[in-house]
């Protein structure tokens, strides 16, 4: 019978990766909720989800993970502990923070400095907390010496 050694569980862990499909996010009202991050994430929501269900699913682009969103009895009554960090593609971080204050967000913790680093904690309908972080653009123009975000 042949030995099964630590170098050889490494290697058949590593041939075998679990991507990440889905995240999921228990919730009040699952619709409201998947209408929100659609919006912010840029995806719509499934065409099966209706308002009441008790989950909704928005389909996101490009391989990233979906976000389901599933109905529990339970409120929300402490601090995430897995929450989403955005970086924006084509606005800047102050100008995503704007965006998506105004489709419902409220702003949860301020982080940014006057050197122009730093990120923002928002709060999603719900009180789910997640972070904007400076866009691609801003990240590229930072010397890797200043880079902390």
């Amino acid at each position: 019978m042949r030995r099964t050694t630590a170098r050889t569980r490494d290697r058949k862990a590593r041939s075998v990766p679990s991507p990440i499909r889905t995240v999921t996010v228990d919730c009040e009202d699952p619709y409201t909720l998947a209408l929100f991050w659609g919006a912010v994430v840029g995806s719509p929501i499934s065409n099966e989800d209706q308002p009441g269900a008790n989950e909704a699913l928005v389909e996101t682009p490009h391989g990233q993970p979906n976000i389901l969103f599933l109905q529990v009895p339970e409120k929300k009554t402490v601090k995430n502990r897995l929450h989403f960090d955005l970086g924006p593609n084509s606005a800047s971080r102050d100008e995503e923070v704007e965006r998506v204050i105004a489709l419902g967000a409220t702003l949860y913790a301020d982080f940014r400095t006057d050197d122009g680093m730093g990120f923002v904690v928002l709060a999603d309908p719900e009180g789910n907390e997640f972070c904007i972080e400076r866009s691609d653009a801003e990240l590229a123009a930072t010397p890797r010496d200043r880079e902390v975000d």
